[in-house]
């Protein structure tokens, strides 16, 4: 009888582990598809008015209303978007924290001695949202440059007369202006600000005499006349903006700078969630209301999600570094 009843023990519990294993998948489907359940945190780790933001602001707007549920945009700036990051790290992976990063994040590692997260060890890659060309831009009441090959007349002739602002130390902002710098035989004070956000309102201001930005959150700012792009930093002229010269076109050959912004989720976040969040980006991304206003920002529409964009980010960090020592930029 023991015999008998340990056999059933075993057997009753073997059962049971079967039934758990069967149910897992149906689990993981049915929290796949409740979510969201509730409201959605993104944490952008930059303040609003800057690159993130604009293209952030739109993409869960849309999203709130295809899936009737409010994505909340957070932002925690500071640090040249390091901040954020390690907060989001940080985070529960219950998929209702996710972080919308930058370029800017493939390249502090090679600035930054210390950080308090690993952007591929403590997150999982969702997908690419935008990947925009730097723009060199000046404010036409300060700077009487109209065309690249002007401006660099005017800098060389006045080394260190003329200032850029940048979204902070480690930004890209920062590290388009030293590769400019390196590669042009120029120099240009640098001020580092909290963000793009606050950057462009002094440059706008005239506190501030040029800048190396992100075409998207320039955009708005070319149109109405407030800021002059003088050259895009790409291969091709930027959607939406074909009039804007390429800058190496007019004495910077080799000067070709893109700004990326990215979701991520915090590691250990569901997989079905993580994937679904994907999916329902995409669709936001594929629509003709965001075609148009990505357009409009200067970029098309990206299709790099999952592995693919994670594979990405780590070629990126890579680039950045070798960018980093041959331009010998540092933390000021």
């Amino acid at each position: 009888m023991p015999q008998r009843r340990t056999a059933l023990a075993r057997l009753t519990r073997w059962s049971l582990l079967a039934l758990a294993a069967a149910a897992a998948p149906l689990a993981a489907l049915a929290q796949a598809s409740a979510w969201p359940s509730k409201p959605v945190t993104i944490v952008v780790p930059f303040p609003p008015g800057g690159g993130t933001d604009a293209f952030a602001r739109p993409l869960f707007a849309l999203m709130t209303k295809n899936l009737g549920r409010q994505f909340v945009i957070d932002n925690k700036g500071g640090a040249g978007g390091t901040l954020g990051a390690g907060i989001a790290a940080k985070a529960a992976p219950d998929g209702y924290t996710f972080f919308m990063g930058a370029v800017h994040h493939s390249i502090a590692p090679a600035m930054y001695p210390r950080l308090d997260y690993n952007l591929e060890a403590d997150f999982v890659p969702v997908g690419l949202i935008s990947s925009v060309p730097q723009v060199i831009v000046v404010n036409p009441q300060r700077v009487a440059a109209k065309t690249l090959p002007e401006l660099l007349d005017t800098l060389r002739k006045n080394p260190g007369k003329l200032n850029y602002g940048s979204a902070g130390n480690g930004t890209s902002h920062h590290l388009a202006g030293e590769l400019f710098k390196l590669q042009t035989k120029t120099f240009i004070t640098h001020i580092p600000y909290r963000g793009a956000g606050p950057m462009l309102q002094d440059l706008i201001a005239g506190q501030v005499d040029m800048g190396f930005d992100g075409l998207g959150s320039s955009a708005a700012h070319i149109k109405a006349g407030r800021l002059r792009a003088i050259a895009v930093a790409a291969n091709q002229p930027a959607p939406g903006f074909p009039e804007v010269p390429l800058a190496k076109n007019g004495g910077a050959p080799d000067y070709l700078v893109s700004t990326w912004y990215g979701l991520w989720a915090p590691k250990g976040t569901p997989k079905d969630v993580v994937d679904k969040m994907g999916a329902e980006m995409k669709k936001a991304l594929e629509s003709p209301e965001l075609r148009a206003t990505w357009t409009g920002l200067g970029t098309d529409t990206p299709n790099l999600y999952g592995e693919a964009f994670g594979a990405f980010v780590h070629n990126e960090i890579k680039r950045w570094a070798e960018v980093v020592k041959n331009s010998g930029a540092k933390l000021d």
